[in-house]
């Protein structure tokens, strides 16, 4: 018990320090969006969730912003963890991979289909994010073809959670009386038409990836 109450209270002051650092990127101007852009890179370098960062950055600087700074931070992030599985924890990244017999159809399949591959498995994972990145320095796809193929393919999934995090701070700020009831259904059917482009096209996605790899 005593070690659930410490991880609970740990994971409350993460909380609280990303939210701060979060208002203050958001207040900060240019300075702020350069830093959060680092942090976000940082964040995908030590397995931290990019998914909060990516609610919050809609929260934080509205819908398009919000989504032009994650697209970039997420890409320089995925890049920054691929190059330091390439070349500085290779035999370190080969071991935590060894519980996931799923990246050896990916190298494969990478092998053989290059971008492609590394753009579907952006739009329908079988690994975990941050384990993603990491796992691509172990293959051979080009350094070029993987930094384009990734920012294309988290796109989606980016836009959709960027909008998550833009809707509820809108309703943060506006509160229940701020908007007419055509508003809320204009935001809901926004948000409900975000999520099932996403979803339909990571279903696509998927079983595109399902014709290439057996995972």
């Amino acid at each position: 018990m005593d070690r659930v109450r410490l991880v609970a209270q740990r994971g409350q002051e993460m909380r609280g320090l990303l939210a701060a650092a979060l208002a203050w990127t958001a207040a900060a101007g240019p300075a702020g969006q350069a830093a959060f852009v680092g942090l976000y890179i940082l964040a995908c370098v030590a397995f931290l969730p990019g998914s909060v960062l990516t609610l919050g950055a809609g929260a934080a600087f509205g819908l398009w912003r919000g989504f032009l700074l994650v697209s970039v931070a997420s890409t320089l992030g995925a890049c920054a963890a691929m190059l330091v599985g390439r070349f500085l924890l290779r035999d370190w990244v080969a071991r935590r991979l060894a519980a996931f017999p799923a990246f050896e159809a990916v190298k494969g399949a990478v092998a053989a289909e290059g971008w492609k591959v590394v753009a579907l498995t952006r739009l329908s994972p079988v690994l975990p994010f941050s384990l993603l990145n990491y796992a691509y320095g172990l293959t051979d796809v080009g350094f070029k073809e993987y930094a384009l193929a990734s920012w294309v393919g988290m796109m989606p999934g980016t836009l959709l959670f960027v909008y998550l995090g833009a809707a509820a701070g809108e309703v943060a700020r506006s509160g229940s009386q701020g908007r007419s009831p055509a508003e809320w259904a204009f935001l809901a059917a926004g948000l409900g038409a975000t999520a099932l482009a996403a979803w339909l096209v990571g279903k696509k996605a998927k079983a595109a990836l399902a014709a290439r790899v057996e995972v």
